[in-house]
C-alpha cells in the first residue's frame, strides 16, 4: 500500500482513537459502494460489540438514525465522489458531530470536501490490490479494530494486504478458463440468480444489481443462502441458473445446504467455492474475512466474459448518467 494511503488511514484512525468512546459505526453508500462495505460490517459484527450498520445513503438521510451523534463513526464511499445522496449523508453526519471518513477515487470531489477524513484509492489496470477500494477499506477496517480493541488477529489482517495482489491474481488465473465457459453458457439467459451469505453477501448482491442488472440489462436477484428455504427455493427448476458462492467460516454451512438442494433440481449451477482459493500469505485466522475480495475477483472476470459473449459492453447505460433522475 502506498505511503500516502497509509497516512490517510492513520489520520482517520487516530481521530477515532482520540474519542473517549465510540457508540456505533455506520457504513453508508449506494449500489456497489454500499455493497463493498458489507464485508467490513460483517467483520465488525464478528469481532467487536460496538453496533455496526450498513445503510443505503438515501435511507440514511431520510431515516437519520436516532443513534447518530458525536460518538458515531460514519464511513461513506463514492467512486466519483459525486453521488448526491452519499455527499449529503456525509454532510449530515458531520453536522451531527460524527467522525466522517470517506473513500473515493477523486480528490477534490464533493465527497472529498464533505468528509473530515477523506481517503483516496487508486483505480485502473496494473494497480496493486492493496491500493484499490477494497484493499484501502480493509486496511482501514483492521486498523480501526486494532485501535478500539487491540488484538493479534487485526495485525494479521493488516499484514495480509501485502499478499492480496498475488492471491487475487492466482484466483483469477485458476478460474479464468472455467469462467469463459460460464460466459458462453449464460449469454442467452434472461434471468440469473446469485446466492451466498456471510462475508460474501455483498459481492453476490453487487454482482446481481450492478454487473447483471446495471451493466448487462439482465434480470437478476440476489438470494441469501439462509433465506433460500424461506420462499425463493420454489422457483428452482432444471432450467433456472444459479451462481452460488460457498464461503469460508461461520456461514459456510448455509451455503452448502442451499447448494446441495439446488443441485438436485437445477441443471444450471455455477459454483464459486472458496475452499479452492490458494490464500497463501493470508493468515488462516483472517481468511474468512478476505474471501469476498477473491469471490469478487472471480465475479469480475465472469462479468467480462459475459459482456464479451453477449456483445454488450459493461459501460453501456440507458438511463444512468444519460439523463436527470
Amino acid at each position: 500500500m502506498k505511503q500516502i494511503h497509509q497516512e490517510q488511514i492513520a489520520t482517520a484512525v487516530n481521530a477515532v482513537k482520540e474519542k473517549e468512546s465510540i457508540a456505533n459505526f455506520y457504513f453508508v453508500g449506494c449500489g456497489g459502494s454500499m455493497a463493498f462495505m458489507k464485508p467490513a460490517a460483517y467483520i465488525f459484527d464478528c469481532e467487536i460489540s460496538i453496533p455496526t450498520t450498513v445503510y443505503n445513503s438515501g435511507e440514511f438521510n431520510t431515516r437519520l438514525p436516532h443513534g447518530l451523534g458525536s460518538n458515531s463513526v460514519v464511513i461513506t464511499c463514492s467512486h466519483s465522489g459525486t453521488t448526491p445522496e452519499t455527499v449529503e449523508a456525509t454532510k449530515l453526519a458531520r453536522k451531527k458531530g460524527a467522525i466522517t471518513i470517506s473513500l473515493t477515487n477523486e480528490e477534490g470531489s464533493p465527497l472529498w470536501d464533505a468528509a473530515e477524513y477523506p481517503i483516496h484509492y487508486d483505480w485502473g489496470p496494473g494497480t496493486d490490490a492493496s491500493d484499490l477500494n477494497k484493499g484501502l477499506l480493509f486496511g482501514l477496517v483492521f486498523n480501526l479494530l486494532n485501535t478500539v480493541a487491540p488484538k493479534d488477529t487485526y495485525t494479521k489482517g493488516i499484514e495480509a494486504l501485502n499478499a492480496l495482489d498475488t492471491v487475487i491474481q492466482k484466483t483469477k488465473d485458476s478460474f479464468s478458463e472455467r469462467v469463459k465457459e460460464w460466459g458462453k453458457s449464460l449469454k442467452r439467459e434472461e434471468l440469473i440468480y446469485t446466492m451466498g451469505s456471510g462475508a460474501s453477501e455483498g459481492e453476490c448482491y453487487s454482482f446481481s444489481i450492478c454487473f447483471l442488472m446495471e451493466m448487462q440489462w439482465v434480470h437478476s436477484s440476489y438470494i441469501h443462502s439462509g433465506e433460500y428455504f424461506h420462499g425463493p427455493f420454489e422457483v428452482t427448476d432444471f432450467d433456472v441458473p444459479f451462481i452460488i458462492v460457498k464461503g469460508l467460516g461461520r456461514t459456510r454451512s448455509l451455503d452448502e445446504r442451499a447448494y446441495n438442494f439446488c443441485t438436485k433440481y437445477s441443471e444450471k449451477i455455477y459454483l464459486i467455492d472458496a475452499e479452492e482459493f490458494d490464500m497463501a500469505g493470508i493468515d488462516p485466522e483472517v481468511q474468512e474475512y478476505y474471501t469476498p475480495l477473491l469471490v469478487g475477483s472471480v465475479l469480475r472476470i465472469l462479468a467480462d466474459a459475459l459482456a464479451y459473449e453477449r456483445g454488450h459492453s459493461l459501460s453501456a447505460r440507458r438511463y444512468m448518467w444519460q439523463m436527470e433522475y
